[in-house]
């Protein structure tokens, strides 16, 4: 019993010792037991007898106890493969120096082969050096391991700045009149089941789903795609179960102003909308502005002007860091598992500066590949603006009071209809 006492405070001192101070104390306990200490004290520790009587030596000769601040003497341990080989690093440099890869417009550059390839051309070379010293050498050229980043994609500056400049002075013509400025776009798209989530959840224990995410274990693959006003600091999203189509996306507008934007901004007869440039509401679709003509200006009576954000400027669309990513935070690392559990988050979502949405469930079933013929298109009351015409247009209705002119900031009075009016047409 007295043995196992003493092996178990033996550990626990030595546990906080450097390999160095180990030595000196297991040696000076040896030598306090006397005659038979070093195998006792090799039986109790493990430590070996070369090592025990090492420690003796040193303990006879205080001034070779080591360097303050250093486990070994200096000079000890293994020789680092420059000190054994002077030139490999000119030899490493050089066998780089056809396969070095790099960005024309900045200083980052990247190697070809691996550290396993470059060791065994090293060794081909004459000088024996392992991957770990490959490795270090590349660190010291300036090189490291780097995961892929993504670039800004600007294909053409000067149109980029001249749109997001017109942007804002549409936005703020329409703030200023008090008319609805809505941005739209889909969200990512959801398979409906238990499938994995991104992000964390507080929770005794972690939630088990399915160990891969196939669409045939989905109940369905929902849509969600939203409309934020950006003036009330309102968002509506309309969750969809069939295809993301311009005929799906003009439904849901059509049942936000019935919903909300009719009654936020009664008399309003003129709607701005933000929209990418592709997807289901790009400025390049037919369908899209087929829709908006029939659906939005001719049944509702409003005149819509569209603002399209040049194509790689998404995330500069207000919807996208105004709401989605408020959605995104509120359901992470909780599986959707049903359409009602989705639109309850969708719903639940808030922020501190007073975010409110609805959410709805938009059925029906949208067909893709809806083709609008060139006679349809040119029956449209749709007006390109003066400044990036393909971006930014205004469609007027075909029947009873069109508002026609090029876009807000050209036109001097806005004409309005009530909400009985829009209603009775």
């Amino acid at each position: 019993m007295a043995d196992r006492e003493e092996y178990a405070l033996w550990l626990k001192v030595l546990a906080t010792l450097n390999e160095a101070q180990a030595r000196w104390y297991v040696a000076q306990k040896a030598i306090e037991w006397g005659c038979g200490g070093i195998q006792r004290a090799q039986a109790l520790t493990g430590m070996s007898r070369v090592r025990i009587i090492k420690g003796m030596r040193e303990l006879g000769n205080a001034e070779k106890l080591g360097v303050p601040g250093r486990v070994r003497r200096p000079g000890g341990g293994r020789k680092k493969v420059e000190d054994k080989y002077p030139a490999i690093e000119a030899a490493l440099e050089q066998m780089l120096a056809h396969e070095i890869a790099g960005d024309p417009m900045t200083e980052q550059r990247w190697v070809r082969s691996s550290l396993r390839q470059l060791s065994v051309r090293l060794k081909e070379a004459g000088y024996q050096a392992s991957t770990t010293a490959v490795s270090r050498l590349l660190r010291k050229q300036g090189f490291s391991l780097k995961r892929n980043k993504r670039k800004e994609f600007r294909p053409d500056c000067s149109a980029r700045d001249e749109q997001f400049q017109y942007i804002a002075a549409q936005r703020q013509a329409f703030s200023a009149a008090g008319l609805p400025v809505v941005s739209v776009d889909t969200k990512k798209k959801e398979l409906i089941g238990n499938f994995m989530r991104t992000g964390k959840t507080w929770s005794k224990e972690a939630v088990e789903v399915h160990a891969h995410d196939f669409p045939s274990l989905a109940a369905c693959r929902a849509v969600p795609y939203g409309i934020y006003d950006v003036t009330k600091n309102a968002g509506y999203v309309f969750v969809g179960t069939s295809a993301d189509t311009p005929e799906f996306a003009v439904d849901a507008l059509v049942r936000w102003w019935k919903h909300g934007g009719c009654v936020a901004y009664p008399g309003a007869a003129w709607l701005l909308i933000l929209a990418d440039g592709g997807g289901c509401n790009g400025y390049r679709s037919r369908a899209w502005k087929h829709q908006l003509q029939e659906e939005v200006s001719d049944q509702l009576g409003l005149t819509v002007t569209v603002c399209h954000y040049p194509p790689g400027c998404s995330k500069w669309n207000p919807i996208e860091h105004r709401l989605f990513s408020y959605i995104s935070l509120n359901w992470a690392g909780k599986p959707l598992r049903t359409l009602e559990m989705m639109l309850g988050y969708i719903r639940g979502t808030t922020t501190a500066t007073g975010l409110s949405v609805k959410a709805f469930l938009q059925e029906g079933v949208y067909k893709k590949g809806q083709k609008v013929t060139a006679e349809s298109v040119d029956r449209l009351h749709l007006n390109p603006h003066a400044t990036c015409p393909d971006w930014n247009y205004t469609i007027s209705p075909r029947i009873g009071k069109a508002l026609w002119g090029k876009d807000m900031t050209e036109k001097g009075s806005i004409e309005r209809r009530s909400c009985s009016d829009v209603s009775n047409s």
